[in-house]
C-alpha cells in the first residue's frame, strides 16, 4: 500500500473494523475491530495514489470506475466507518478544495437562466424510467415525512405533501405557484385535494411532459398546469407559492435574486413555503464529485446565509422546521428500491453508471446521518396576520384533510385517520 495512504488511515481511522487489500494482495487493518467488518480491495496502484491524493473527488470515481471494491460489508458500512471517523469538519483536502471552489464559485454557481436549463437536463432529463426504478408511485423525488411507526415510502411521501399542504394553510379557490415542481406529483395532490389552481414551472422536458400527461388522465387540466420556464420570467402573484427542492439549484450567487423574485410573486395577505436540502454549520460549496456527476451548480445554504437575505426582503418567518433524519431514511429506501431492480438500471446505462448511483445514494444518505446535513422549511409571508398566531392549526389541518385516491381511473375521496 502507499505509505502516505497507510499512514493516514492509521491516524484517521480510530473507530470501526476496516481491512484494506492492496493492489499487490497485502492485507492491512484499522480501527479498533469493533462494529461491521468491512473489507476494499484495490485494483491498482494508481487507484489507492487518487484516492489518497484528492479523496473528495476520487472516491466516487474510483469507485465508479472499479479501482477498488467492496468485499465485505456494503458501501454503506465502508462511508459509515470514514466518516464516523473523519466526522463532516474539514480536513486538510476539503479546506483546499473548498478554497478553490471559492475562487471559482462566481463561474462554478453562476445559474443563469441557459446554465440552470442546462444543469437541470444533465440530471433530471435522464430516461424517466430510471427514476421510476426507486421512487415512490408519483417520483417524489425529495425527503419524504416518515410518521411515527411508518416505513413505507409511499406513505412517508404522501405525509410529506400532506404535512406541505398544511403549512400552506389552503383554501379552496386559492392560487398556488410550485416552482421546481418535479414530475407533478405536489402540484396535483394539491388540485385535487383542496380545491386550488396550481401552476408548475419546471426546466426539465421530461418533468414537463409526464408531469401534464397525468394531470390530463386525471381530469384536472382545468386545475394546474405545468409549464416549461423559468420561474424568473413569471410576473403575475399568487395566494401560495411552494418550492421543494428546487432551491437546492439556484446557487448562493442567486439567493438574493431568487428571495426577491419570491417577494414579488407573493401575493400581499400570501404564504411560501421553501423545503430545501441545508448544513448544520460550515458553509462551503458542495464536494466535487456531486458537483461534476450528479447536481452541477448546485449549493447547500446554512441558515446564516439564508437569514440575512430573508430579513432585507421584508419577509416573516413565520416558521422554521429542521427535518433531521429524514432524508437519510428517504435515501435508504430509494437504494433499497435501486438495487432490487439494479438489473434493469445496468441495461438502461450501464455497470459504470450504476456503481456512480450507488454511490449517490449511499454516500448521501451517510452524509445525512453523520455530516451535518438536514432539511429546511421555512415558511414566509409579508403580512405578520397572514396566518394563525400557533403552529396548532398545522396538525389540525392534516388531521382533518380527506384525500382523493385512484379508483378505476376516477377520483375517490378517502379520510386522512387522525
Amino acid at each position: 500500500m502507499n505509505s502516505l495512504l497507510q499512514s493516514f488511515l492509521t491516524r484517521t481511522i480510530q473507530t470501526g473494523h476496516l481491512e484494506i487489500i492492496d493492489s499487490s494482495d497485502a492485507a492491512f487493518c484499522f480501527g479498533d475491530g469493533t462494529g461491521v467488518p468491512v473489507r476494499v480491495r484495490f485494483k491498482s496502484k494508481a487507484a489507492e495514489r487518487a484516492v489518497l491524493l484528492d479523496p473528495e473527488s476520487k472516491l466516487g470515481e474510483e469507485y465508479m470506475n472499479g479501482g477498488y471494491d467492496i468485499e465485505v460489508g456494503t458501501f454503506r458500512d465502508f462511508l459509515t466507518i470514514l466518516l464516523a471517523n473523519v466526522g463532516g469538519e474539514r480536513t486538510w483536502w476539503t479546506a483546499a478544495h473548498a478554497a478553490l471552489r471559492r475562487v471559482a464559485r462566481g463561474l462554478i454557481e453562476n445559474n443563469n437562466r441557459g446554465r440552470a436549463r442546462d444543469n437541470v437536463r444533465r440530471h433530471y432529463d435522464l430516461d424517466g424510467r430510471l427514476y421510476s426504478l426507486f421512487l415512490d408511485a408519483d417520483r417524489q423525488y425529495s425527503c419524504a415525512y416518515f410518521e411515527d411507526g411508518v416505513s413505507d415510502l409511499e406513505e412517508a411521501q404522501l405525509a410529506k405533501r400532506r404535512h406541505i399542504a398544511a403549512k400552506l394553510d389552503l383554501q379552496a379557490g386559492q392560487t398556488v405557484l410550485d416552482i421546481g415542481s418535479g414530475w407533478g406529483g405536489l402540484g396535483i395532490y394539491l388540485a385535487k385535494t383542496f380545491d386550488v389552481d396550481v401552476t408548475g414551472v419546471t426546466l426539465s422536458e421530461e418533468q414537463y411532459a409526464l408531469s401534464n400527461q397525468s394531470a390530463a388522465e386525471l381530469g384536472l387540466s382545468g386545475r394546474v398546469r405545468f409549464l416549461l420556464k423559468d420561474y424568473r420570467a413569471l410576473n403575475d402573484p399568487f395566494d401560495r407559492v411552494v418550492s421543494v427542492g428546487m432551491f437546492e439549484h439556484v446557487g448562493l450567487s442567486h439567493y438574493r435574486e431568487f428571495f426577491k423574485q419570491l417577494h414579488a410573486l407573493l401575493a400581499d395577505d400570501g404564504v411560501a413555503l421553501l423545503h430545501t436540502i441545508a448544513r448544520k454549520n460550515n458553509p462551503r460549496p458542495i464536494d466535487p464529485w456531486t458537483h461534476r456527476y450528479i447536481f452541477p451548480g448546485a449549493y447547500l445554504p446554512t441558515l446564516s446565509q439564508l437569514a440575512p437575505i430573508v430579513e432585507r426582503q421584508d419577509f416573516w418567518l413565520t416558521d422554521l422546521e429542521n427535518w433531521r433524519l429524514h432524508y437519510a431514511r428517504t435515501l435508504a429506501a430509494w437504494n433499497d428500491r435501486f438495487q432490487a431492480r439494479r438489473a434493469e438500471a445496468a441495461a438502461l446505462y450501464d455497470e459504470r453508471f450504476c456503481r456512480m448511483w450507488e454511490f449517490y445514494l449511499q454516500s448521501c444518505e451517510v452524509a445525512f446521518r453523520l455530516a451535518g446535513l438536514c432539511v429546511f422549511q421555512m415558511q414566509l409571508a409579508k403580512r405578520i396576520d397572514a396566518l394563525p398566531i400557533t403552529r396548532d392549526y398545522i396538525y389540525n389541518r392534516i388531521g382533518r384533510i380527506t384525500e382523493p385516491t385512484r379508483q378505476r381511473g376516477k377520483l375517490a375521496m378517502r379520510p386522512y385517520p387522525c
